[in-house]
């Protein structure tokens, strides 16, 4: 609509001009611009920059349009959309988790259904992008998004802290070798992990890993049906009561159930703590994090995956994360979906690749990767035999908050395994 108006207006202005010009020598103006608003969550420095360069490359080939980027950070973000999707100021193009949340904002009539334009010339669009991340950005048979990236939680570690306590990272398999790391690292005089219980999402990945670790695909699959007791089933609450046992330990930083997302990352990033578990491209956040802005050098720092767990019914190899993507709001002019189709294509998504920033979700942009650490995390989701998305997305937003909150409270020793589950197998039945 509001690029309508602005066509419209300047027509008008340009009518008035050729009227007017026989006489007083002006000539018809320039086509009017096309502003295409974008928002994402970023705070990252050398990331902005980049996001700002390809805009900028864009434009430069697409005269008339103009590229907005703001940038909020994570939990800003989360507050301000919902109030501008139900406004005509929303972004055209936005940021998004996909799974529960996508679907809640399409139902809503928030968002447009881009299946029609991905599968047209045969599917062309569709085809740029690896199945597994079409796959995250299609819900009951509708693609919702656009791919941007894949994405897992992995555990970053210090080796100069480790070394100090004695741990071997590559003998870390299963929860008890972890619980293990964590009592040695504590003798040590080392704080075995960053905590990020102000924002409470960096905590549930610990849960959410061990329930499948704990389950396996097909635990997820029955919960989801409402089979076999949803999320009261024997893994969900298995996985509560090591989570449970970590808060026990207090492997985390004094004060970590305050702690804010960013601040975690410093404190990972200038050696105050051991270990963190994060997002795959989180060697370049912590160190713009660090105080010095430099934070772990490269070379003394490493990752594992989440361990195992004795007796569990998964494969091993299954992986947590998300297929984030850019989500197109409902009054989005031509010109925004035009400028997503390339900000998503191979060449973007190349650059973005090369570095270091994002596993990418175009096909065949993965050979640009260059960071050991990045390569590691995308070997690891080429072998996974099932990648669940985040819960506090993928079960929508108020699952989310359930199991969110539930998993601070158990962590901090303020709620039973049995009633955690309880309370997300209740929420979800209510979504």
């Amino acid at each position: 609509m509001r690029y309508i108006i602005r066509a419209r207006l300047a027509r008008g202005v340009a009518l008035a001009c050729i009227v007017a010009g026989p006489l007083a020598g002006v000539s018809a103006p320039a086509a009017a611009q096309t502003k295409v608003r974008l928002m994402h969550v970023e705070a990252n420095p050398r990331y902005v920059a980049i996001w700002r360069n390809l805009a900028d490359t864009y434009q430069s080939q697409h005269p008339g349009t103009t590229v907005e980027l703001q940038f909020l950070e994570n939990e800003a973000f989360k507050a301000k959309l919902p109030t501008l999707l139900q406004s005509n100021d929303a972004p055209d193009l936005f940021y998004s988790w996909s799974g529960g949340v996508l679907k809640a904002q399409a139902e809503a009539g928030a968002v447009q259904d881009l299946t029609e334009a991905m599968q047209a010339d045969d599917g062309a669009w569709a085809k740029s992008f690896t199945p597994a991340a079409l796959n995250g950005a299609t819900i009951d048979g509708k693609t919702l998004c656009v791919p941007l990236k894949m994405s897992m939680t992995g555990f970053f570690y210090n080796k100069a802290l480790f070394a100090k306590a004695g741990v071997d990272a590559a003998s870390i398999k299963t929860w008890d070798d972890f619980m293990g790391a964590v009592k040695a690292l504590k003798t040590a005089g080392v704080t075995p992990i960053a905590g990020g219980g102000g924002d409470k999402w960096p905590l549930h990945f610990y849960w959410s890993y061990l329930a499948l670790r704990e389950g396996g695909q097909p635990a997820f699959a029955a919960a989801k049906a409402n089979e076999d007791g949803g999320f009261t089933a024997k893994p969900f609450v298995d996985a509560f009561a090591k989570v449970k046992e970590l808060g026990a330990a207090e492997p985390f930083q004094p004060g970590y159930l305050g702690t804010k997302w960013q601040d975690t990352l410093a404190l990972f990033g200038d050696g105050r703590a051991a270990m963190l578990l994060t997002f795959d491209d989180s060697a370049n956040r912590q160190a713009a994090a660090a105080t010095d802005g430099k934070g772990i050098a490269r070379d003394q720092l490493g990752i594992f995956p989440f361990p195992t767990v004795a007796g569990g019914q998964s494969k091993g190899d299954e992986t947590f994360g998300g297929v984030n993507c850019w989500a197109v709001s409902r009054n989005a002019s031509k010109e925004a979906i035009d400028f997503v189709r390339w900000f998503s294509g191979p060449e973007a998504q190349r650059t973005m690749a090369e570095n270091g920033m994002l596993i990418p979700a175009a096909a065949g942009a993965d050979a640009a990767l260059k960071d050991p650490i990045v390569q590691d995390f995308a070997a690891q989701l080429s072998r996974s035999s099932f990648h669940q998305l985040f819960l506090d997305q993928d079960l929508g937003p108020s699952v989310g908050r359930v199991v969110n909150d539930a998993t601070m409270e158990v962590v901090s020793g303020q709620m039973e395994p049995e009633a955690a589950a309880q309370e997300i197998q209740d929420a979800f039945e209510l979504e």
